[in-house]
């Protein structure tokens, strides 16, 4: 095989490429599981752009804010998304800029922010989070229903195994 046939095949592997013929089959599937992630997210990121004119760290933001009606402090915010508070500042006043979301001192603590939806910011996120479910729907098309459902079951037992005290996987 020519080296531009192997760089195109990895290019289009992406992670998966990484892995070799005599691999274990768990590196394997990890390897798949990065790929495939990887790529749905992608093109998620590229449909939220096209469509909303919001990038992914938006959505998510917002997604947070919508669980959440009573709102957040910026602190509980940013633990939330797992970002820095510095980010949730810098997204804070672009969406608050945009009329999304408002931010009000806490009445508990005077250091504290709240931030809550605009009802211009739940209708909008609302419509995002619409077409959010049918890109998903559509991306997961080519597995029935049943091997959607055992592949959550699967997934939520390892992460269960992991998540457990003293899991085999786990650095001593």
């Amino acid at each position: 095989m020519s080296a531009t046939v192997e760089l195109r095949d990895a290019a289009r592997l992406g992670h998966e490429a990484r892995a070799r013929a005599g691999d274990h089959a768990a590196l394997k599937l990890w390897l798949r599981m990065l790929a495939s992630v990887t790529e749905i997210e992608t093109e998620i990121r590229r449909r939220l752009r096209e469509r909303f004119s919001v990038s992914l760290a938006r959505f998510d933001y917002l997604a947070q804010l919508h669980r959440h009606p009573a709102g957040l402090r910026m602190r509980d915010l940013s633990r939330c998304l797992m970002v820095t508070g510095g980010n949730v500042t810098a997204l804070t006043d672009e969406l608050a800029r945009d009329g999304l979301v408002t931010r009000e001192s806490s009445p508990t603590d005077r250091r504290s922010w709240i931030v809550r939806l605009t009802p211009e910011g739940q209708r909008s996120f609302e419509a995002m989070a619409h077409a959010h479910e049918q890109w998903i729907l559509e991306l997961f098309a080519p597995m029935d229903a049943r091997a959607i459902r055992q592949t959550h079951e699967h997934l939520g037992a390892l992460r269960a195994a992991i998540q457990a005290p003293g899991n085999p996987g786990e650095e001593h």
